[in-house]
């Protein structure tokens, strides 16, 4: 059977935008993630109302994620895995953001979502590519045949993977490992590359 990996993006292969933006822009209540807070639609309300009370624009986020750079050997693992089996990144974070990292990654296929602004340039929103769009994703590859093995470090991977194949979780919090212990959790790319070297030679 036709095998295919999916990984989340920030955590995994990226730091975190929102707190590397957070950091730059010295605006801590920014910090907050899906480590944080599991309700997305809810932490995602939360940003915006930072972000238009303290007039940020797009291109003041999009200028903090141009300095950012993937996570030291996440290019080399992402280039490992892309000539072993069809990789797909599945994140939560935008088109507007992620452009410039998937540069730097090798342009690898991602499906997230995209942010809205208005005439000025201000952040007003956020469309969702689709609901729980990493479980939905999962499942359309197994009913195509796919055997998926799928990587993840937050709750908002946990939909994706309990749908997979096979999960591995990545640098996971103390706390989700914890409430996911059947789940093989590993703290560096040479973990990883174990983890799903075994699914994919099975």
């Amino acid at each position: 059977m036709m095998k295919i990996a999916t990984l989340d993006l920030e955590g995994v292969l990226v730091p975190e935008i929102w707190i590397s933006f957070a950091d730059a822009a010295k605006i801590p209540e920014l910090c907050r993630t899906t480590r944080d807070e599991p309700d997305y639609d809810k932490l995602m309300h939360y940003r915006l109302e930072i972000l238009s009370r303290k007039g940020i624009k797009l291109s003041d986020i999009q200028a903090v994620i141009d300095t950012i750079e993937p996570l030291e050997g996440a290019k080399e693992f992402l280039d490992w895995l892309r000539e072993k089996t069809r990789v797909v990144i599945l994140s939560d974070t935008f088109e507007q953001f992620a452009a410039p990292l998937m540069r730097k990654l090798g342009n690898p296929v991602l499906f997230c979502h995209e942010i809205e602004t208005d005439a000025d340039g201000f952040v007003s929103g956020y469309k969702l590519r689709l609901g729980d769009q990493k479980r939905k994703t999962v499942e359309a590859f197994r009913s195509l045949n796919f055997k998926v093995v799928s990587a993840g470090d937050s709750y908002n991977d946990l939909s994706m993977l309990r749908a997979a194949d096979r999960a591995v979780l990545y640098r996971p919090t103390p706390a989700f490992a914890s409430e996911n212990s059947d789940l093989p959790a590993v703290f560096d790319y040479a973990g990883l590359k174990a983890e799903f070297d075994k699914f994919l030679k099975e």
